[in-house]
């Protein structure tokens, strides 16, 4: 199990939401056909069909829901998978490709689709900025929007540097593309919004219940925690970074890294800094990410960490880097600060195995978890109801285990992290 501070700092999330619901802990000795550990996106997702399959499901989370990634991320939805078409073809061939593109756009639709079926609000902002730091990017940049139309996607526009900085408010950039059918949402909202459908559906959702071990019990498992256990059927393991050592496979191919978030005091209305509200990547390998809220207030991210520690003054982390994008900023308050742990994977592509028999671990979004992981967790509902389901599909997908083995591991991705991050300045 994953033992560090769960996620430090108060989110800008966290102090705006106007309603989040608290859940009980697990007391007692319970039974059911399938348990989930980790109330994220997966996993309430994949609780709310399950439940409204007929199926008894318990739920449950070390802390409260949205309190890890799910919660607190940059809200960035994307299109696609982690790795663009081009990557993606040269490994699986053009049809496959073509398959798991498919399926990221009907993931971003069913995330819209539920919300509105269950009527919460996730303050959708549409409108999307990739941006390239270096100039020997940009024609890889000019060749994926071509990319993106051979594969029938034709929201995609390249801008030029004048037209970068325009929608940017800053002349960092060199140029990059806007993608007109994405945008940015609200995480810990969607996180809300799930779980109280997942209750309403018939799910048992238990918050602040830490599972300390999994053991095979006759046809099922025995789930335990410190004050109660879950008798179940099947699991599902859907805690990403935080819940990894509860098998013996995924921390093999799943590793936690620390992404930090600070939020300013508002901009002055009418402020040349993303007038259009649009979310932004940048194309580091240490990727900055940033959007502007309605009330005006700025959420910058990208500073990250890739060992047990946590950064100490994330603050004076953040500024540093939205300073080089935004240097009259300098001395802009920062009113609230906070990190989480992405589950990352070699490939950036999910990692979704039956691990145990009868126990499915889905994870590793590695920070494509916004638009993935909701509609994961109802595939591996859709296929533990035996309903048609693509989950077959991410089951298939060609992911290396970390290098260095348990000793090792760690230190090897905290070296091969910082000399890639040192090519963000070649």
């Amino acid at each position: 199990m994953l033992e560090r501070n769960l996620s430090p700092g108060r989110s800008w999330y966290e102090a705006t939401i106007e309603f989040r619901p608290q859940y009980p802990k697990l007391d007692t000795k319970v039974q059911c056909d399938i348990a989930i550990v980790g109330g994220g996106l997966t996993g309430l997702s994949a609780a709310y069909h399950l439940a409204k399959g007929g199926l008894r499901v318990i739920l449950v989370d070390s802390a409260r829901f949205g309190d890890g990634a799910s919660g607190r991320n940059g809200g960035q939805l994307g299109t696609g998978q982690r790795q663009w078409v081009d990557e993606l073809e040269k490994r699986y061939g053009f049809q496959q490709a073509k398959l798991l593109f498919d399926i990221a756009e009907r993931a971003k639709t069913y995330l819209f689709d539920l919300a509105k079926k269950e009527k919460f609000e996730i303050d959708y902002q549409s409108g999307h900025l990739s941006v390239v730091h270096r100039k020997r990017l940009l024609k890889s940049y000019q060749q994926h929007v071509d990319d993106m139309v051979r594969y029938g996607y034709n929201q995609l526009d390249y801008l030029d540097q004048s037209e970068i900085s325009e929608r940017l408010g800053s002349h960092l950039y060199l140029g990059g593309i806007r993608d007109r059918a994405t945008g940015h949402i609200n995480p810990l909202k969607l996180v809300v919004g799930l779980a109280q459908a997942a209750q309403k559906a018939g799910a048992k959702l238990f918050e602040k219940t830490t599972i300390k071990k999994l053991e095979k019990r006759g046809h099922g498992y025995t789930l335990s925690s410190p004050n109660g256990t879950i008798e179940a059927q099947r699991v599902l393991l859907a805690s990403n970074a935080y819940g990894l050592g509860l098998d013996p496979i995924s921390q093999k191919y799943v590793e936690p890294i620390y992404s930090y978030i600070a939020a300013t005091t508002p901009l002055e209305k009418g402020s040349t800094i993303l007038p259009n509200f649009e979310s932004v990547d940048d194309s580091r390998f240490v990727v900055r990410y940033f959007r502007k809220e309605k009330n005006g207030a700025l959420l910058f991210g990208g500073a990250e960490s890739y060992t047990s520690s946590t950064v100490s003054d994330i603050a004076t982390a953040v500024r540093k880097q939205l300073v080089e994008v935004y240097p009259d900023l300098n001395n802009i308050q920062l009113t609230h600060h906070w990190g989480g742990a992405v589950a990352i994977t070699v490939q950036r592509m999910p990692f979704v195995r039956e691990v145990l028999p009868g126990v499915t671990f889905c994870g590793g979004y590695s920070g494509h978890g916004v638009m993935l992981a909701p509609y994961v967790g109802k595939l591996y509902a859709d296929a533990v109801l035996k309903k048609a389901s693509e989950l077959e599909v991410f089951k298939n997908l060609k992911i290396s285990p970390f290098p260095g083995g348990r000793v090792f591991r760690t230190p090897m991705l905290f070296l091969a992290m910082h000399w890639f991050s040192m090519l963000d300045w070649l």
